[in-house]
């Protein structure tokens, strides 16, 4: 199956909405426009095979050592900017110069037909009056080209045997900017979507933090629970983005599909979002889910409109032989619509406003006991460690704070107890923090009366 009907059939086999379908690269029309490209070179002399051999002669040109890019044919992209406009508006225009070996002011280059050789003898002849810049042996780098507003005369710069000529081509200026425009047509959409997405999720964001507000009863410390379960599930599952050394950077979508599935079947194996109370619990989960499957459709078309830039580029450089892959790095790419930054700014965004309102454990521990640092006492190096362990190490006469070795343990006072802090941990932790204090009182009984003491309540009979 040839890649324009692939493209078509992963568009509406995706269900992306029809205003993405609209905005997606135009494999077929860009199809057309680089058989008008192939045919505007055929015309000029310049097909496939002769640009080939330019290409192939040009490592073996005498003027290669002398000036950096002369020799056969180069292929570069002026960036029009001039207007001031964002980079996603800016316009590419591609300049295709030849250099040919002059005699006499003839053409004598083998390996150009006959037909090529009288268009750029033509093209060199007619510019020389009007430019006559040469290579002097002190300074021999080309002069600078300066765009004509006719856009039909060629420059030409004459060394001792050698003439550049700028050819002007009409139609790969046409192909270039359709797929500028489109990959820009698409970075809007993007931003469009993300914008929507980050005011859903900062919504989403408001809603969690009241229902799951453990001052709001029994129900709502329930959910806060298992909304803590979610999340932590969430995390692990490292559906856009691993953070992970084995493999670390974005995921792929097809990668994001197999997280996103594992995420959603440990979700129903724990039968966790069944056992959410609140209405408003429910209708967080639901849209949780809706905004990680927009963000894996917007992955799915990126990719899609990235290979079709691929696959386009890759046949121009097949049909032209014009070095395209390397001349248009910028043209294929967006800085922004043909990459992952969407999925990676809106995930960073739901951390910091959904999973900050379910408060993880992991982030409340004490980096000595990996419990939870509770009563929790903040150095003055800024690092937090539970009472207990602060206590044992001044003991040991330890001085020096094991995350960052300053000396500031023995320092350490009643300023330093953070009663925010622990009020915070009373509030979303009440659980782990009874068990904390009763794992205190605990060490703190066989220190007084020995190792074997087992600390049992008193009962009346």
């Amino acid at each position: 199956m040839k890649f324009a009907q692939e493209f078509r059939k992963a568009l509406q086999q995706e269900a992306f909405p029809q205003r993405w379908v609209d905005c997606a690269i135009p494999y077929g029309q860009l199809k057309k426009c680089l058989k008008k490209v192939t045919r505007e070179l055929q015309e000029l002399g310049l097909d496939r095979e002769t640009l080939a051999r330019l290409a192939a002669d040009q490592q073996h040109s005498p003027l290669k050592d002398a000036v950096a890019d002369l020799g056969g044919f180069s292929y570069h992209l002026d960036v029009d900017s001039s207007n001031g406009e964002a980079a996603e508006s800016t316009r590419f225009r591609p300049r295709l110069t030849v250099f040919v070996h002059l005699e006499n002011g003839a053409v004598v280059d083998a390996t150009l037909s006959p037909l090529t050789r009288e268009f750029l003898q033509k093209l060199a002849l007619s510019n020389t009056a009007t430019t006559n810049g040469t290579l002097s042996s002190e300074n021999k780098s080309p002069a600078p080209y300066v765009a004509s507003s006719s856009n039909q005369v060629a420059a030409a710069i004459n060394t001792a045997d050698f003439c550049r000529v700028e050819v002007p081509l009409v139609f790969d200026a046409e192909f270039f900017e359709i797929i500028q425009t489109d990959v820009s047509n698409i970075t809007t959409l993007q931003q469009e979507e993300q914008a929507k997405l980050e005011s859903q999720v900062v919504l989403l964001g408001e809603e969690l933090g009241k229902a799951v507000n453990p001052s709001q009863g029994r129900r709502a410390k329930a959910d806060l629970d298992i909304w803590r379960q979610i999340f932590e599930l969430y995390l692990d599952a490292r559906i856009f983005f691993s953070s992970l050394e084995s493999d670390h950077g974005a995921r792929t979508s097809s990668q994001a599909v197999e997280q996103l599935h594992w995420f959603r079947d440990q979700v129903v194996q724990r039968k966790l979002a069944p056992r959410l109370r609140l209405d408003a619990s429910h209708a967080a989960f639901t849209s949780f889910v809706s905004i990680n499957a927009t963000l894996l459709s917007i992955l799915k078309f990126q990719e899609i409109n990235r290979l079709a830039i691929t696959k386009i580029l890759k046949k121009f450089e097949k049909q032209t032989s014009l070095g395209v892959s390397t001349a248009f790095p910028v043209a294929a790419r967006s800085s922004r619509s043909l990459t992952s930054s969407v999925t990676q700014d809106v995930c960073a965004r739901m951390s910091t406003e959904l999973i900050s309102v379910v408060p993880q454990l992991d982030d409340y521990i004490c980096p000595i006991c990996f419990a939870i640092a509770y009563w929790p006492v903040r150095l003055q190096c800024q690092h937090v460690f539970c009472s207990r362990c602060l206590v044992k190490m001044s003991r040991k006469g330890e001085r020096h704070c094991p995350l960052c070795r300053a000396d500031t343990i023995m320092l350490a006072g009643l300023e330093n107890f953070d009663a925010d802090r622990a009020a915070f941990l009373r509030k979303y932790f009440p659980k782990e923090v009874k068990e904390k204090v009763r794992s205190n009182e605990r060490e703190r009984n066989q220190e007084i009366y020995g190792p074997g003491h087992n600390s049992v309540h008193c009962c009346v009979m």
